[in-house]
């Protein structure tokens, strides 16, 4: 077999096509790190049916992609299209899975298999059931939509509890209007059928449109759309190739540092691909607080950061417990931004440590006490700096 020059592929999301000595699409792929995830098919022993393919793989060309969320996108999209002979397992692909949009006066919004569908918009096939899974929890983050049936609708006593973390945008208690509530539908379809672009100036001008009327909250509903499509964090989208966290995937630590709530400062420490990146690292004067309270101050601290558009982490390590973890969770879902949070408190009888929060596989836990130790290194130093100068000017 010929060597695939695959070591100069980025190391980006985006998607892979696989070509035999033809020219013809042989597999098609997504990944969170194109050259890593191409690589591992040269680089590890794989079962007899992949062996096959990668001994048929002449040329390999790819599309990058903002992050992992487009790039499934776009992979259902292109095995829709040109129907790969290694994608496609079955003829009446009743394997793979599919997202519909209803044709109803609320669309509904359905993970379904198989080709048979009444009416409606289908999207697809993923061959991944658990992305396809985590995608719809992303979007629907993005895109609030209804899950009831159309007898239900504005016929419910009080909201479902999908409206009271954010899910559905209120169609149970009739809160929103049937045009509103079509232009998220509109939104998710434009995104599905990967017209982000497009979407991106549609969202952009109906805030301008919302300011000038002096609507600002529905302006800052948009601007939240906005933040959230532009800073997707996707980590539980990614293979198991790619999620290793010694393997290029960015780490943010936090702390807090203060003595009885005087001259508190907070830090953020990053670590990619296992090992600190100090370029990246920022500290924080917390402005809200004179007395102690660190869950206060690191939801200050986590607000403050989100405003940024620095690159978002695949996971967050916080110094500390539930309470932190939870004022983190807050800090997220307020600026539309979904990702793994993870504290970390030391064991029974102070003798090693447990972690609290998301579960995130495939994480190396010595890493994460690394991540750990350097915030809480970086956040005495600066509050030491802090306090110094407070006391001699």
């Amino acid at each position: 077999m010929r060597a695939v020059n695959y070591k100069n592929l980025p190391d980006s999301p985006g998607v892979y096509l696989m070509k035999n000595k033809s020219g013809e699409i042989i597999y098609v792929g997504k990944a969170g790190n194109l050259k890593r995830r191409v690589s591992s098919y040269f680089l590890r022993p794989h079962d007899a049916r992949i062996s096959k393919m990668v001994s048929e793989i002449k040329n390999i060309d790819f599309v990058k992609t903002d992050n992992v969320l487009e790039a499934l996108v776009l992979e259902a999209k292109l095995i829709k299209e040109k129907s790969p002979p290694y994608n496609v397992r079955e003829k009446d692909d009743k394997s793979f899975l599919y997202i519909e949009i209803t044709d109803e006066k609320f669309p509904r919004v359905l993970l379904v298999r198989g080709r048979t569908i009444a009416s409606g918009k289908r999207f697809g096939p993923f061959t991944s059931s658990g992305s396809a899974r985590e995608a719809m929890k992303i979007l629907r983050h993005i895109f609030p939509w209804n899950t009831h049936a159309e007898s239900k609708i504005g016929n419910l006593k009080k909201p479902c509890f999908d409206y009271e973390i954010g899910l559905c945008p209120g169609t149970c208690i009739g809160e929103i209007t049937r045009s509103d509530y079509m232009k998220n539908i509109r939104g998710l379809k434009l995104f599905l059928s990967g017209n982000k672009k497009r979407l991106m100036s549609s969202l952009k001008k109906e805030m301008a449109t919302a300011s000038k009327r002096l609507d600002f909250e529905r302006a800052d509903k948009i601007k939240k759309k906005i933040f959230a499509l532009t800073h997707v964090a996707d980590a539980a989208l990614l293979g198991e190739s790619d999620t290793n966290s010694n393997s290029g995937e960015r780490i943010e630590g936090y702390d807090i540092s203060n003595i009885s709530g005087d001259s508190a400062v907070g830090s953020m420490v990053v670590f990619i691909g296992g090992a600190p990146a100090k370029d990246e690292y920022r500290k924080f004067k917390i402005k809200s607080f004179s007395s102690p309270n660190d869950v206060g101050m690191m939801r200050e601290m986590l607000s403050r950061r989100l405003k940024n558009h620095w690159p978002l982490p695949t996971l967050i390590l916080v110094d500390g417990g539930i309470s932190q973890v939870n004022a983190v969770r807050e800090s997220l879902t307020e600026n539309g931004v979904k990702i793994p949070v993870v504290g970390m408190i030391k064991g029974p009888d102070r003798k090693g440590t447990a972690l609290v929060g998301d579960y995130v596989k495939n994480v190396d836990r010595k890493v994460l006490e690394r991540v750990r130790d350097e915030a809480h290194r970086f956040a005495i130093g600066y509050h030491r700096a802090v306090r110094g100068k407070k006391l001699f000017g």
